[in-house]
Formats: structure tokens, sequence, C-alpha cells
């Protein structure tokens, strides 16, 4: 008998992409297979089973894919936040450091509610940028971040690290080493 596939099995390792030495976790094969996607929801759901959610927050892009499957296991509404730009109407905008550079996130200032407890979501943890300017988002229309859940951790960036210092509990289904 064949052993169980675990999330990881499902992700496929690119490498030199985008750039030479970068091993890249596609998801994509991940979503793209029925069993693996339902084990992943399942498995990013699974700590929070019992806790009061008001929304799922997720990060552009496949933080989209995976927080509005979740948002719909869950009964709630979904918010994405999104690179700069992109969004209509009126937002607010968190600038946060890339490796080389800066960028900006930002999400519409009347989705999430003062109180409201939020779970952010993304496919990847690497150095926390990213989630962390999410976190500063929803912390500053006054709602609470209950938890981060993640596909993968890649741990060696510090990620993890990073959000934990901010106080926030982090789920990841898999890590990987390197970058």
């Amino acid at each position: 008998m064949a052993a169980a596939r675990t999330v990881k099995d499902y992700i496929r390792t690119i490498p030199d992409f985008p750039h030479q030495g970068i091993m890249f976790r596609d998801v994509t094969t991940l979503f793209a297979d029925a069993r693996g996607f339902r084990i992943a929801i399942d498995q990013l759901l699974h700590p929070y089973a019992g806790e009061e959610i008001s929304k799922v927050v997720g990060l552009e892009a496949r933080g989209f894919i995976l927080g509005g499957a979740i948002a719909h296991q869950l009964s709630v509404g979904f918010v994405p936040i999104r690179k700069k730009g992109k969004l209509p109407g009126r937002t607010v905008e968190q600038a946060y450091q890339l490796e080389y550079g800066e960028a900006v996130m930002e999400m519409h200032d009347d989705v999430i509610q003062p109180g409201e407890k939020i779970l952010l979501v993304d496919d990847l943890l690497a150095t926390g940028g990213t989630a962390a300017a999410g976190i500063s988002l929803i912390e500053r229309v006054g709602a609470v971040v209950i938890g981060c859940a993640f596909v993968i951790d890649l741990p060696e960036l510090g990620g993890r690290a990073k959000l934990e210092e901010m106080g926030m509990a982090v789920h990841a289904l898999c890590e990987f080493a390197g970058h």
C-alpha cells in the first residue's frame, strides 16, 4: 500500500526561477490537483477550528486562491490585500522592504471593521515582509489578526521569527530548505 501523500508532495520545485540559484516552490501543481488542494485547505483550517473568525485576508496573488477557499469553508467574507494601484476606491497602504528596494500593499479602507478577528493567508512565508505589511494594514483599521497561515515556510529566510516577534501565531503546512 502506497504511503499517503502530503501537501509537500504536490508542490513542484523549479530550479533557477526567477533567478539563478533560486529554487522556486510552485504551488500551482498543488492547486491543480483536487485532492491536494482539499488537503491543503483542510490543513490550513485545522488549527482554527472553533476559533471566532470574522474574515479571511489573502495576500496577492496566490493568497487569493487559498483565502477564498478558506473563507468559503468558514462562511465568512474574504478581503484581498493587493499591490499598490490595483484597487479602485479609497485604500489604506503600507510600504515594506524588498530584497532590493521597497513595495507598497493596500486594501480598501472600509472592508474590515474595528474589532473583527482576521485570519491572514498566503502560499509562502519567506522573509515575512509582505505578511508583516498585511498585518500592519489590518491592525491599522482596528482589527485583530488571530493567526497567519501559509502552505510553505522557508525558515532560513526568517519570516516566521519576524511574525512571531510581532506577536503572531504562525501555522505552515511544510518547510523547504534554502531560498
